[in-house]
């Protein structure tokens, strides 16, 4: 996995009898996202996990659906973010909850 100045997350590229498979994993927090190619910043790539990936759970992340992962920021609950997240917000103004979570903000 790697994770590059300034991106959130890490990437990691995980192959199985049905292809490949981009993970990101935030840096901060136990939370994975799927993706279908490597970016550097991430709006509305976000892809429905692999069935496998459920059991990631069981090691304490959460698997975030495209759904979750796609739904318009304004509409999720964000009463725990920080002032200084709510600053990043306004400023680079992500449009969903995934380019909030997996960014690359300085």
């Amino acid at each position: 996995m790697e994770q590059e100045y300034p991106q959130s997350f890490h990437v990691a590229t995980i192959n199985d009898r049905r292809g490949t498979h981009i993970a990101l994993f935030h840096a901060h927090y136990p939370l994975i996202a799927f993706v279908g190619d490597h970016l550097y910043v991430y709006r509305t790539e976000f892809l429905a996990p692999p069935a496998w990936a459920t059991t990631l759970g069981r090691f304490g992340f959460l698997v975030l659906t495209a759904t979750e992962l796609l739904s318009p920021l304004e509409k999720t609950d964000t009463s725990a973010l920080s002032q200084a997240e709510w600053r990043q917000i306004r400023h680079w103004k992500p449009a969903t909850l995934g380019a909030a979570l997996f960014n690359s903000w300085d």
